[in-house]
C-alpha cells in the first residue's frame, strides 16, 4: 500500500465495495475464514508488533486502561481469530427481506437488506477493533476503511497487511480493506469528509474523538458513545446478587465502556447493602467515591463530587450515592447517564418492569451485569461498536446494523394513472 494520497485508498474502497456487494453468502465465509486461519498463522508477528506498541505507549504514559485494550496476547488473537469464525458462520443479512407486498394494481414490492457499500472508523488503542469492523464489514457485503491512531500503528498495521494478504489468497479483492493509518490527521480528516465515497463512519473511543468526528463529519456518522453506566440496588435486592453483580460489572474488565461506573442504592437497604459491596470491592483493590451517606456506613472512602457522578472512570474506581427512591434513581440516571447500558437489582417485579420502561438507554437490564452489553455475548460474534443514539442503530452494533435497504419493484407494464 504505497499511495500517496487517502483519497486514493477511499476511491479504491468504493470501486472495491461493488465487488463485496456482489459477493455469495459462501464466498464471504470462505473469505473470512482465510482471515481466521492468517491470524493464527501469524499469530507470533501479530504480538512482537503490539509488543512495540505497548511499549511505546508505556513510554508516552498513556494509562493502564488504554494499555489493556491495547493489548494483544496469545490469548486475545486466538479470540479474534474465533471471532471471525463466529462472524462467517452468522446468517448472511444481505438480501433478506425485511417486508413487502403488492400494490392494488398488481405491482409486487419487497424491501431488502444491502450492503451500505464503504464502512469508515476511527478508532483508537483498540487493535481488536480492526479485524472485528473488517470482518462484519466483509460478512455484510461492506468494503471498510480503518484509521486506528498512533497508539496501535504497529498492530494495525499488520493486522491489515494478514487480512489484505488473506482475502488475495481467498480470490478477493484485497482493495476491500483500506487503512488511512500512515496519513495520520490527513487520514482521519479524509475519512470524515469523504462524503460520496464513505457511506456511513463509526467512531470509537474517548469522548473527545467520538464529539471530534461527530460535528466535523460531512458523512453520516452512528455515534457509538461513551459509558457512564449505573447500576441501581433497591430494598429487596439479594445480598448475593447485589455484591456478585456490582463487582463483576466493576472489576472484571474496569477499562471497557460497559463496567459499571456509578451504584445507585436506595435508602431502606443501604445499611445491609453499602457495606457489603464496598467492602467486596475495595477487597478487590476499588477506590469507593460516596457520597455522605455512603462515608456515614464505611471507611476509606473519598468524597464524591459532582464530577464523579458524570465521569467514565475506565478504571478501578466507582461512585457510590445514596437516594431515597427509585424516582430519585431514575432522575439520577436521566441527569448523568450517557444512553449505554443500566442495571437494576431486585426482586420486586413492579419495580423491575418500571426499570425497563422508563429508563431510555441503549440496553437496560434487570438482574445481571453490564458487562454483557456486547456484540459478542450478543450472539453478533463482534460488534463495530455499541450506539448510544436512535438513528439508525442503538445498542451492539452487528450485521444487520451495516446494512440498508433498497425497495424492488417488479411489474407487468402498469403505468400511473
Amino acid at each position: 500500500m504505497t499511495d500517496q494520497t487517502p483519497q486514493v485508498r477511499l476511491e479504491r474502497a468504493k470501486e472495491a465495495s461493488r465487488a463485496t456487494a456482489a459477493l455469495t453468502s459462501d464466498d464471504k465465509a470462505r473469505a473470512l475464514e482465510a482471515i481466521a486461519v492468517a491470524l493464527e498463522e501469524n499469530a507470533s508477528a501479530v504480538i512482537e508488533a503490539n509488543g512495540r506498541d505497548i511499549a511505546r505507549g508505556q513510554a508516552d504514559g498513556i494509562g493502564d486502561s488504554l494499555i489493556d485494550r491495547l493489548r494483544l496476547d496469545e490469548k486475545r488473537v486466538a479470540a479474534l481469530s474465533s471471532a471471525v469464525r463466529e462472524v462467517a458462520a452468522l446468517p448472511d443479512p444481505v438480501g433478506r427481506v425485511v417486508g413487502g407486498h403488492r400494490m392494488p394494481n398488481g405491482v409486487a414490492l419487497e424491501q431488502v437488506r444491502v450492503p451500505f457499500g464503504v464502512v469508515g472508523a476511527i478508532y483508537e488503542a483498540r487493535p481488536n477493533v480492526t479485524v472485528d469492523i473488517a470482518s462484519l464489514a466483509l460478512r455484510s457485503g461492506n468494503a471498510v476503511v480503518l484509521r486506528g491512531g498512533s497508539a496501535a500503528r504497529d498492530s494495525n498495521t499488520i493486522l491489515v497487511q494478514i487480512m489484505r494478504d488473506a482475502l488475495q489468497s481467498a480470490g478477493v479483492t484485497p482493495e476491500a480493506v483500506q487503512t488511512v493509518d500512515d496519513f495520520g490527521r490527513e487520514g482521519a480528516k479524509a475519512l470524515m469528509h469523504g462524503r460520496g465515497f464513505v457511506d456511513v463512519l463509526v467512531p470509537r473511543g474517548s469522548a473527545g474523538l467520538i464529539e471530534t468526528v461527530v460535528t466535523e463529519s460531512t458523512v453520516p456518522v452512528i455515534e457509538t458513545g461513551a459509558g457512564n453506566v449505573h447500576i441501581v440496588l433497591d430494598e429487596t435486592a439479594p445480598d448475593d446478587w447485589a455484591t456478585d453483580i456490582v463487582v463483576n460489572a466493576k472489576v472484571q474488565r474496569p477499562s471497557v465502556c460497559n463496567a459499571v461506573e456509578t451504584v445507585l442504592v436506595l435508602r431502606q437497604a443501604a445499611p445491609r447493602l453499602v457495606p457489603l459491596i464496598t467492602s467486596a470491592l475495595q477487597s478487590e483493590g476499588v477506590a469507593i467515591h460516596g457520597d455522605d451517606m455512603v462515608a456515614g456506613l464505611v471507611t476509606n472512602v473519598i468524597p464524591a463530587t459532582e464530577e464523579d457522578w458524570a465521569t467514565e472512570y475506565l478504571s478501578l474506581d466507582i461512585a457510590i450515592k445514596v437516594v431515597d427512591t427509585l424516582d430519585d434513581a431514575l432522575d439520577h440516571i436521566r441527569r448523568y447517564s450517557t444512553g449505554h447500558t443500566e442495571s437494576i437489582i431486585t426482586t420486586d417485579t413492579r419495580n423491575a418492569e418500571r426499570f425497563l420502561a422508563e429508563v431510555d438507554s441503549a440496553v437496560v437490564m434487570v438482574n445481571t451485569s453490564t458487562r454483557f452489553t456486547d456484540g459478542a455475548e450478543f450472539g453478533f460474534g463482534a460488534e463495530v461498536g455499541i450506539s448510544t443514539q436512535k438513528l439508525h442503530a442503538r445498542g451492539p452494533m452487528g450485521l444487520s446494523e451495516l446494512t440498508s435497504t433498497k425497495w424492488l419493484a417488479r411489474g407487468a407494464g402498469q403505468t400511473r394513472g
